[in-house]
């Protein structure tokens, strides 16, 4: 008998070799690339979704609608949640069915909600180093507030089906731009499968439910 390399043994008799792996197989362990979301470590931030600017918005039914599932999903999940609204004496409050869902929504009058200096502090405080954006305009105030989260090392995610602008044009390089710049383009189901990480997840059949509903409502 003779050791041929570690692990393999070689026996020889009659004019045949046989060989032995000796090895126990080893378990696969995989590491998560660096852009994924977990849970854990995000939150979402509803950007100035307000009654008098939607009914400009391209698309705003579908961006309400898909907002509501992410929002829900995220409590499910226990991911945070934080919203701002943009002057609202005069662009209004936060639309009803994101407001019952964020009740707390600190006001702003800069563009970017990196002017209110709790919002970064609580993700801060929370460990909370990725943040999805939903809301508009994706040209003005998401745009703001992605640069300045990018520039203060968070990593961004940006649900575009859940963003809007009143021109095409404003939003399709507004995201083209903020891709270039480090953000990470997505949509609220990739987000919400991302958290979960699998069907064992104990929210599983929940966000089922939340998935179905989503599909009959958009027709």
């Amino acid at each position: 008998m003779s050791l041929a390399a570690p692990g393999f043994f070689i026996v020889a008799a009659a004019r045949v070799r046989y060989t032995y792996y000796s090895r126990a197989p080893r378990r696969m362990v995989f590491m998560k690339h660096p852009t994924q979301l977990l849970a854990s470590e995000s939150a979402v931030l509803v950007v100035d979704v307000q009654e008098k600017l939607m009914p400009k918005i391209l698309g705003a039914e579908a961006l309400i609608r898909n907002s509501v599932f992410l929002l829900d999903a995220a409590r499910l999940l226990d991911v945070a949640i934080h919203a701002t609204e943009q002057y609202p004496k005069g662009l209004g409050p936060t639309v009803a069915p994101l407001a019952q869902r964020v009740p707390h929504r600190p006001e702003k009058v800069g563009f970017s909600c990196c002017a209110i200096p709790e919002l970064t502090e609580a993700f801060r405080a929370n460990g909370q180093t990725r943040i999805v954006l939903v809301g508009i305009e994706t040209h003005v105030c998401v745009l703001n507030t992605a640069l300045d989260l990018l520039a203060a090392n968070f990593h961004v995610y940006l649900a575009i089906d859940a963003l809007g602008s009143r021109y095409a044009i404003d939003h399709e390089i507004a995201l083209r731009r903020l891709e270039r710049a480090g953000a990470i383009l997505t949509t609220v189901e990739t987000c919400v499968f991302e958290w979960m990480g699998g069907s064992r997840h104990p929210a599983f059949k929940q966000i089922s439910a939340l998935v179905q509903e989503r599909m009959k409502a958009s027709g």
